[in-house]
């Protein structure tokens, strides 16, 4: 693989110098504020802002086909104590069979990174997969197995529920509801963030979407940070399939309330942009 030339890094310094990071160079982050943890998210788009081609090419992994995108995420992944994702990312995933029939376990695949994960104390993985509903058969899905990480489903109460009759059979899987009030039956995403935080003391959380939990999280002012890559390819918004998904499909903010970034770091490799951005306060324009 070849090295992420660093045009310039404002972040934080690595918390361990490792020389497994010498692809990417230094990578710290932030201590979390004190209750919840430090959320950050990481995914790839197109030049025109597009996360998903739709069809047989619905994945990041089409947009952008460069194993150093695939290591980044893996460097990502050995920093979080956790990543979450929405069950709908785990659905396609799985329609598309790949790597496998029973969908895929979102894990770290590079030896060095696992070792850079061992090095920073981070414990064994675990997958959060959110899902209203949660109506699905965990036995369908490899990741519901327990075989390479811990698996939380963060659903409704009516969610849990319908969860609890395959407990039996997944009696490794946590099931926690996290609900709105008002009988709105949807998850209450900052309570579940506060549950991640003292339920299994999540420091440092990773958000892979898909774009409708990221919206929801973002909605809430839960992501702190992102790391975007730009591929480039420009592909627009219509495809056989449908309107192809931005980052925030379903939402709009106004010019006043707008979530504002700062430019944290940016590299490159080849034609490809590996961008860091920190969420400004919400008083800061």
């Amino acid at each position: 693989m070849r090295d992420f030339q660093v045009l310039f890094d404002h972040g934080e310094r690595s918390e361990l110098l490792d020389p497994a990071m010498s692809l990417y160079g230094k990578l710290g982050f932030p201590e979390p504020a004190a209750g919840r943890p430090w959320v950050y998210a990481n995914f790839v788009q197109t030049m025109d802002g597009i996360v998903s081609l739709l069809g047989d090419e619905a994945s990041g992994s089409d947009i952008s086909g460069l194993p150093e995108d695939r290591w980044l995420m893996d460097l990502l992944r050995a920093h979080a104590d956790a990543v979450i994702l929405g069950m709908g990312t785990l659905r396609e995933e799985q329609r598309l069979g790949r790597p496998r029939l029973r969908g895929p376990v979102f894990r770290i695949m590079d030896p060095g990174m696992q070792q850079l994960r061992a090095k920073l104390r981070r414990g064994r993985e675990r997958n959060v997969l959110v899902s209203a509903q949660a109506n699905f058969q965990m036995s369908d899905y490899a990741v519901f197995d327990g075989e390479h990480v811990d698996v939380t489903v963060l659903t409704t109460f009516e969610g849990a529920e319908r969860l609890a009759l395959q407990r039996s059979s997944h009696p490794w899987v946590d099931v926690v509801a996290v609900e709105e009030g008002g009988g709105a039956h949807r998850i209450d995403l900052a309570k579940a963030v506060d549950v991640l935080h003292n339920r299994y003391n999540i420091k440092y959380l990773l958000c892979e979407g898909g774009p409708g939990l990221y919206s929801g999280m973002l909605q809430n002012q839960l992501i702190d940070e992102k790391f975007v890559t730009v591929s480039p390819l420009e592909v627009g918004q219509m495809s056989p399939f449908g309107a192809r998904p931005t980052a925030l499909p379903a939402i709009g903010f106004s010019l006043h309330d707008a979530v504002r970034w700062h430019w944290l770091s940016c590299r490159k490799v080849g034609d490809y942009q590996f961008h860091r951005f920190r969420r400004k306060p919400a008083a800061v324009c």
